[in-house]
């Protein structure tokens, strides 16, 4: 074992609808805004307070077809996967950095049918080693 655990699991709402890019040898590549809120109350005055973090998610190939086919924004979902930081150049030429999330494996919470008030005939379900890449 190398020491080393680089794990991440998230559930929370997204932001946006997933946006696709297709690739020229068949592969394509799926992201989207993850929102995730921390609530607590403070104390002193009782006051509930809400902290929402936002995280940047990447599906790849068949996982990201089955996400743009069931989520929209505001569906709620489990994901796991790993965090990389990606080195790009902006239009000026300065090296800008994302951290995002490649998911691994993903669980839909709601889907379009649950958010129009229809409970889904069966909870779509994806895993990395179970999806056809």
């Amino acid at each position: 074992m190398s020491g080393t655990l680089n794990k991440v699991m998230l559930i929370g709402h997204l932001g946006d609808n997933v946006k696709m890019h297709y690739f020229d040898g068949g592969g394509c590549i799926g992201r989207f805004p993850l929102a995730t809120n921390e609530t607590y109350t403070k104390k002193d005055s009782g006051e509930k307070v809400t902290n929402t973090d936002w995280h940047n998610i990447v599906v790849r190939n068949k996982a990201a077809e089955i996400c743009e086919k069931y989520l929209t924004k505001g569906d709620k979902v489990y994901l796991e996967g790993k965090i990389k930081t990606r080195k790009w150049q902006d239009e000026s030429g300065n090296d800008r950095y994302s951290t995002e999330v490649n998911v691994d494996e993903f669980t839909f919470l709601t889907t379009k049918n649950t958010s129009e008030g229809t409970p889904p005939t069966s909870e779509p379900k994806g895993k990395k080693d179970d999806l056809p890449f």
